[in-house]
């Protein structure tokens, strides 16, 4: 009669070996066993009685048997501990290293660097060592970053009063490179077409973007915001973006933050998010807003505005992401480099003239020409604007060519910027005259012999069809806009004139450095007046339901 099959067992698991009969000989019996991968491994020190055998009758090991496969199994155990150790080392070791070879500065992320004193990154040798020595590297602030923080229009830009050796602006490739995730888009509601980066679905991919307008309390007085937040979702729209959501924001007054911070940890997930935009745009400002809301409830935001990045108003403030450690649950908060945008204003003008490039309180509207107290056209501009070329500073020239009598320009910018307004046939002689002196920037005689002048000239013609609603703005890249209207309803038309009403088109030429791009786009709804005329899309449920939400 054959013998049964044996069964061996462990808690978790059954293994059936079927034995068949043949002609058994002496010899010598290997152990033999079967056992789950869920078992527990046997404490080292203990007792041999405590083990059960892994079989019965002749499958059953010897005790010597036993002995054996547990000093086996402790030599193994032995050689994976020293080696695993060996391996923390050296990892350790390597992170040490590498930590100690990319040391940036927190301010800027600059890496740091004792060479060059006038360069980025350069920190003191002795105070650098001490700082290594400790493992503090990481605390360090770079002596540039010291002075922007004092005020200092310091760059780190070729030219234009910088270093000339320094690290120049991060281009859209570079960034490219070090950013794997994006989350955030951030644009000047101030220079909306100037800000924003043409480029940007090829950094973000299918990644989502959460857009951030910031700066709104710049906006003129009266301002309905929302009727701004639709105009912004419709340029969005436009530019075929995955944007998810709009939001309107002041890091100075802090509108709209709680916003972002609320659709940040909606959408994180545990991921890094990277705050992107163009050079000079408020990352870095926008950035110290959001850890100061969320450190008043988190307190890991609390402990990173300790070491926030610098914020100034020199475009290329920061020259290398910066990590910072502003959410409980993973997740990382990267300020990354201002991506250059070789066409806005500031990468023309010398850095000591920026500061007037930025505004500092509301957008005040200068508009031309100037009503006398009956609101008619002053003396000077009786027949209107047609002849006349207006100067935005040193940086922009208008010349009206040919427009109606009713026609009004209002320009929208830095309070510090003068606006002037000659005939046409004296422009040239009035803007190689005055500039340095009324016309500014460039600032001083010395600037304006080194300044290149108003080299690209752009001829509109502007359609115009509604008689209530401007026809449309002029941006200018990097500076503020000028609203164009056909029939201003402050204006009375002088009743002996030609209204001109077959006219369906304004001639106007735009002079701006040679860098510097012109935009014609929608106005934008800003002041009392812009509620009034701005009209709303009409939507389908299924539009309104792709269309991005926007807040403030």
């Amino acid at each position: 009669m054959a013998p049964n099959p044996l069964l061996l067992s462990s808690s978790h698991t059954l293994c059936h070996f079927p034995i068949f009969p043949k002609t058994l000989t002496p010899r010598s019996v290997s152990p033999f066993s079967c056992r789950s991968s869920l078992s527990h491994a046997s404490s080292p020190h203990s007792d041999s009685s405590s083990i059960e055998p892994s079989g019965t009758g002749a499958a059953a090991p010897t005790r010597g048997d036993l002995f054996l496969e547990r000093q086996q199994s402790r030599s193994a155990a032995t050689v994976v501990l020293k080696q695993g150790k060996k391996n923390s080392k050296k990892k350790r070791a390597a992170a040490s290293k590498l930590s100690s070879a990319i040391a940036c500065c927190y301010g800027c992320g600059a890496p740091l660097q004792t060479e060059e004193m006038e360069a980025p990154g350069y920190v003191d040798p002795e105070t650098y060592e001490l700082k290594k020595k400790h493992r503090q590297l990481r605390t360090v602030l770079c002596g540039r970053c010291k002075l922007l923080s004092h005020g200092h229009m310091v760059t780190a830009v070729g030219g234009h009063g910088g270093y000339p050796g320094g690290k120049q602006f991060v281009t859209a490739e570079e960034l490219r490179e070090k950013l794997s995730h994006l989350r955030h888009e951030k644009v000047d509601i101030v220079d909306f077409n100037g800000s924003f980066l043409s480029r940007i679905r090829d950094l973000a991919g299918a990644n989502p973007i959460i857009l951030v307008a910031t700066k709104v309390d710049l906006l003129p007085k009266g301002t309905e915001l929302n009727c701004i937040g639709d105009w912004v979702v419709d340029a969005t729209i436009k530019k075929k973006l995955n944007v998810i959501s709009v939001h309107l924001t002041s890091s100075k007054s802090l509108v709209g933050i709680v916003g972002v911070i609320a659709e940040i940890q909606k959408e994180k997930k545990g991921r890094d998010v990277y705050i992107l935009g163009s050079a000079n745009v408020g990352k870095s400002a926008f950035i110290n807003a959001l850890l100061k809301m969320m450190g008043e409830k988190d307190p890991v935001a609390a402990a990173a505005q300790k070491y926030k990045p610098i914020q100034s108003a020199v475009p290329g403030t920061t020259l290398g992401p910066i990590q910072i450690e502003a959410f409980q649950g993973g997740g990382k908060l990267f300020d990354t480099p201002g991506v250059h945008l070789h066409h806005r204003q500031a990468a023309v003008v010398d850095s000591e003239d920026l500061p007037s490039l930025a505004p500092k309180n509301r957008l005040r509207a200068q508009s031309f020409p100037v009503l006398s107290e009956n609101k008619r056209l002053n003396d000077t501009a009786a027949l209107g604007l047609n002849g006349f070329s207006i100067f935005w500073g040193g940086l922009v020239r208008v010349d009206i060519i040919k427009v109606l009598p009713e026609t009004r320009l209002t320009f929208y910018g830095p309070r510090q910027l003068p606006i002037h307004m000659v005939p046409t046939s004296e422009a040239d002689q009035f803007y190689h005259r005055e500039l340095g002196i009324s016309l500014t920037p460039p600032t001083g005689n010395q600037r304006a012999e080194a300044w290149p002048g108003l080299q690209v000239v752009r001829q509109l013609q502007i359609n115009f069809e509604n008689r209530q609603r401007p026809a449309c703005d002029i941006a200018i890249s990097g500076l503020g806009w000028i609203a164009i209207e056909p029939f201003s309803s402050h204006l009375n038309a002088d009743p002996n004139g030609n209204n001109e009403a077959d006219l369906k088109e304004l001639h106007l030429a735009v002079h701006v450095p040679k860098p510097v791009e012109v935009f014609v786009r929608p106005p934008m709804p800003v002041g009392k007046a812009g509620e009034e005329w701005y009209e709303y899309q009409e939507l389908t449920e299924k539009e309104e339901e792709l269309r991005p939400k926007w807040f403030f």
